[in-house]
């Protein structure tokens, strides 16, 4: 993950020691530090008459751009001396922070941080400002992992504003599930979403060098494990549109990519697409989903800024008393895997030969999430789980012997009727961990509700 960049400023009034202030911020900004927040650093501000310190702070804060503002009340300060500063950056994410005071001897000695706070968190809300209030308890450390989160979900909604993702085609199979609207999402989320024809795909299928397909087909076949030798038109056409999908990603900046899978790849090109999104993940670093998902790419973006993780797409197969069985019929990016990519050359009903994956995905706990829209307003269901390795199973109409497609059994941590009822779509984005909190801290600073 790049580094977030977080700007911070002390405050304490004129009356109380300089020292101690200067003590205290310090002491913050080192365990802000520690965690890899880089520090965009201005000396403490006071309420001087002359208002000197105010206009020191925002003259230095501005010389650099950072994600996040962090105010430190390390003492009571007047209101009006800390909104000077902060009003500076109201167009930036901050948070209220208070500090404590300490023990000396049989005695605790405060500086009245939270008198200072209080008295600053409602005007701050009523001006509009997006922010986090963050208080230090009494005998406690600095709750650093909320600071981190909120400025993980700053960093993350900075770089969403304007992030491009590419979609060949439109609404594969007439989802509706699949669907966006490119204005609100463009003004709420930020991403902007390009769609390109696959015709185009096609004609730069035809212009590719020979040598270059021959080279990375020749790479591929010794890269994965095969449970069985693949045609070799097979790795040929998924390396050939792997190649021209890698142009466009190159020349438009792609962070995310679908395609029209079912009503497209498979359908007129005669082959499943599943190895050419294996490769866009392995060779490119890119977000893919498929079937035209738009908020599904968009939920992996979010959680890929956020927890520097690819952010797969698993859809539900069954539902059982305290879980479900989740898995895709195509691919898993590498990074979930656990042990080597194994891939099954094999075809589904009707459609050509494809390079399905069929490897085993890596347990543990999880968070699944997934972005939608009413008109303008945006919505995020999160939840979490333990996911463990799936019972034998599955799916009808693949070519026999069936294989387990990648696959896992997911133990919800709340009970499976709450999430049943308001399940949004057959797509879900997994990230390993428990990741509530930044994605929550990402949705209220986007004002994107929580289900």
């Amino acid at each position: 993950m790049a580094q977030i960049k977080v700007g911070f400023v002390g405050f304490g009034e004129i009356n109380t020691p300089r020292e101690i202030i200067e003590r205290k911020c310090a002491e913050a900004g080192a365990a802000l530090e520690a965690e890899g927040l880089q520090l965009v650093w201005t000396e403490p501000v006071s309420d001087d008459p002359a208002g000197q310190d105010v206009a020191r702070a925002r003259e230095e804060l501005a010389r650099e751009d950072f994600d996040l503002l962090v105010l430190c009340l390390a003492g009571w300060i007047p209101s009006h001396a800390v909104i000077a500063v902060a009003d500076a950056f109201r167009h930036k994410p901050m948070i209220l922070l208070g500090l404590t005071g300490w023990d000396e001897g049989d005695r605790f000695v405060t500086t009245a941080d939270q008198a200072g706070t209080t008295a600053l968190r409602k005007p701050m809300a009523d001006m509009g400002y997006t922010f986090k209030y963050v208080v230090t308890l009494r005998g406690q450390a600095l709750p650093v992992e909320q600071i981190v989160s909120y400025a993980q979900a700053a960093h993350a909604a900075r770089t969403l504003r304007g992030a491009r993702i590419g979609t060949m085609g439109f609404r594969d199979m007439n989802l509706y599930g699949t669907l966006y609207d490119g204005v609100s999402l463009r003004s709420t989320i930020g991403p902007e979403v390009e769609s390109f024809e696959m015709l185009e795909m096609v004609q730069a299928m035809e212009n590719l060098d020979p040598g270059e397909v021959a080279e990375l087909a020749a790479e591929v076949a010794g890269r994965w494990t095969f449970v069985n030798p693949a045609q070799p038109v097979t790795i040929e056409n998924t390396v050939k549109l792997y190649l021209a999908l890698h142009q466009k990603v190159e020349e438009r900046g792609y962070q995310a990519i679908t395609l029209l899978d079912v009503d497209g790849v498979k359908k007129l090109l005669g082959f499943a697409p599943a190895g050419v999104f294996m490769l866009l993940h392995e060779q490119d670093g890119v977000c893919t989903v498929p079937e035209n998902d738009i908020p599904g790419a968009v939920t992996q973006l979010m959680v890929r800024q956020l927890t520097g993780q690819v952010g797969a797409y698993m859809e539900f197969y069954e539902f059982m008393a305290d879980g479900m069985l989740m898995g895709v019929p195509d691919y898993v990016p590498s990074e979930v895997v656990d042990g080597p990519v194994t891939v099954l050359p094999t075809s589904f009903g009707d459609f050509g030969e494809g390079l399905l994956n069929v490897s085993r995905v890596k347990t543990g706990p999880v968070t699944l999430a997934r972005l939608t829209h009413v008109g303008d307003a945006y919505s995020m269901h999160i939840l979490t789980g333990e996911a463990v390795t799936p019972r034998p199973w599955e799916e009808a109409g693949w070519s026999p012997p069936a294989p387990q497609l990648p696959s896992l059994e997911i133990v919800l941590d709340t009970p499976v009727e709450d999430f049943i009822q308001q399940v949004l779509s057959q797509h879900y984005i997994i990230s390993y961990g428990d990741n509530t909190e930044p994605l929550r801290d990402l949705c209220a600073m986007l004002g994107v509700e929580v289900l």
